[in-house]
């Protein structure tokens, strides 16, 4: 038996599809487990820039099957584009799968989504309004549509009637806004669940009995921890559980079974959206790293806040997620900046030194942060591929982040594509 969940540790972007897209060519299974097309995960191969945002990130590279699992909501016409784009480039999707459990975006999830977030202005939460909070919100109200009534005509009539009567109500009274229509949403969606008939089964008890059969099974997590809809900075956060816990529930799997808790973090912190960074910079270093590391969202295509390593923040993501071996992504971006300062705790509003992550995010966005500067390099590290070969203060930064958390860093990322990394340790 071997398992592998990849979660990121910050606000998202951390590189995780690069990761499991280096992992799922020695897997059988590549699995998400939650979120939806509101990731955004970039993967080079070769010479095509593949920006993937619904499917496993190992669907390039995996020789096995990859799941969207029951924890992921779909929005199937992103789906059917995503599967397009990849097949036009001669690669085949024939390996991808859909959980019949996993909740359906519609239409109307796009639409409130959307007039929520406007209707907030300053107040808005920052979403990607791709739907993904309103479906997550029916889904626990136990009216969703999922995969499986895409395939039942009458449950998706039933289902979908009720649906849209509620959601006319709510645009038209509290909005202002045209209802939609539910014939034309009915026949579209009907002609899409024939057309994914054949991706659309159950995967909980594959996924359960491969790993029971030593089958390599990798989980693919979306967003991160400090978004988690609990542990994140809550309400500046997604709609699920970007854990290693997540998996449980988005999957199938029980927590016996989950070995290999792989932590993806950046070299330094990067946000989309509002909500609280403590370490945001606003000066030339901050844009010199957003410039450098192309710090703009996949998905959106929004500037990312940037500022310096967390690590505060950053344990508190470990402590959640009990990781056992940490990724540190995008360490080249760092070169040439002569002094780099890392957080190892904060002052609060009071004056007091704490170490520790809060659970107020009205308080964290009045905290500042106690940095340590450490010395800097300047070389070129984007060629290295041993630990050894780095410069030797690139070397002591990480060794810095390793004593701080307890963690081991086994492996290190100093470029975008799969083969610019230092790998430390194999994991299989």
């Amino acid at each position: 038996m071997a398992t592998f969940v990849v979660v990121g540790l910050q606000w998202g972007d951390e590189g995780k599809g690069k990761i499991t897209d280096v992992l799922s060519a020695k897997s059988d299974y590549v699995v998400r487990f939650q979120g939806g097309n509101n990731a955004g995960h970039t993967v080079y191969v070769g010479e095509n820039k593949f920006v993937l945002h619904l499917l496993p990130s190992g669907v390039l590279q995996c020789p096995g099957k990859c799941i969207i699992g029951n924890g992921v909501v779909v929005d199937p016409k992103a789906f059917i584009q995503e599967i397009s784009s990849i097949e036009e480039k001669g690669l085949s999707t024939n390996h991808v799968f859909i959980s019949r459990r996993a909740h359906i975006i519609m239409p109307y999830h796009i639409l409130y989504d959307t007039y929520r977030e406007e209707a907030a202005g300053n107040l808005s939460i920052g979403t990607t309004k791709r739907g993904i909070g309103p479906c997550y919100e029916d889904k626990v109200a136990r009216t969703g549509i999922r995969a499986i009534d895409l395939l039942n005509p009458e449950v998706l009539k039933q289902k979908l009637q009720k649906n849209v009567e509620i959601k006319n109500a709510i645009f038209e009274k509290l909005y202002g806004k045209n209802p939609i229509d539910f014939q034309s949403i009915y026949d579209e969606y009907l002609a899409i669940g024939e057309q994914l008939k054949d991706r659309i089964v159950d995967t909980e008890l594959e996924l359960n009995q491969a790993i029971d059969n030593g089958k390599n099974v990798l989980f693919e997590g979306a967003q991160a921890l400090m978004l988690d809809i609990d542990f994140g900075t809550y309400p500046y956060v997604t709609s699920s559980s970007p854990t290693t816990g997540g998996v449980c529930v988005g999957a199938g799997v029980p927590p016996t079974k989950l070995q290999n808790l792989i932590g993806v973090a950046k070299a330094y912190c990067t946000r989309v959206g509002n909500g609280p960074f403590v370490t945001e910079l606003f000066d030339e270093t901050g844009r010199k790293i957003r410039e450098v590391g192309h710090e703009f969202g996949a998905t959106t295509g929004r500037p990312r806040r940037c500022g310096w390593l967390d690590l505060v923040a950053l344990r508190h993501a470990c402590m959640i997620n009990g990781i056992t071996h940490l990724v540190i992504t995008k360490l080249d971006v760092l070169s040439g900046l002569g002094k780099i300062k890392v957080c190892t705790a904060y002052k609060t509003e009071d004056g007091e030194t704490i170490d520790y992550f809060t659970s107020s995010t009205t308080k964290l966005a009045l905290y500042k942060p106690v940095y340590e500067e450490l010395d800097g390099w300047e070389e070129d590290i984007t060629k290295i591929n041993s630990f050894d070969e780095l410069p030797e203060n690139a070397q002591k930064y990480i060794q810095f982040i390793e004593k701080y958390l307890g963690i081991e860093v086994y492996l290190v990322s100093v470029g975008p594509d799969r083969s610019q990394n230092i790998i430390r340790k194999e994991l299989f």
